[in-house]
């Protein structure tokens, strides 16, 4: 790997059962698998690639917005869905970009979503690998 600009670190122990904490330890929760029916609190991995890829990918979307000269406000909530693999019995992960953006039309926030789809460091993570479903709403 060259040109490496930060790194982020989490542990997690006992997998979807457990814990994850970073390193710096602003990330601190116990996991829970939501299939398994548990009385406990606590969250999960695809809770919280959610919450990654909606921060990152609505930064792109500003920065894609800044570089046409459009000055949006814009919300993005992630939804990860944990779903049942056909091809080998398995699981995956899908997810669906909720996108609102004051400032544009219907088209504009389309182009913008798709500009910023193509730029985001999480959707080129994955891309091929995950089937991503974008709904750019101008409001």
């Amino acid at each position: 790997m060259s040109n490496i600009i930060f790194s982020s670190k989490a542990t997690a122990e006992n997998g979807r059962d457990g814990h994850v904490k970073s390193d710096d330890g602003i990330i601190d929760v116990d996991l829970v698998d939501p299939a398994g029916k548990s009385e406990k609190k606590g969250s999960n991995p695809e809770q919280l690639f959610a919450a990654g890829y909606a921060a990152c990918y609505d930064g792109a979307l500003n920065l894609m917005a800044s570089k046409q000269g459009k000055n949006i406000k814009s919300e993005t909530t992630a939804e990860i869905h944990f779903m049942k693999d056909t091809s080998d019995d398995g699981f995956k992960i899908g997810a669906t970009l909720h996108i609102k953006m004051e400032g544009v039309s219907q088209d504009e926030a389309e182009e913008l979503a798709e500009a910023a789809h193509q730029f985001c460091p999480y959707s080129k993570a994955t891309r091929g690998n995950i089937d991503v479903e974008l709904k750019p709403t101008a409001v």
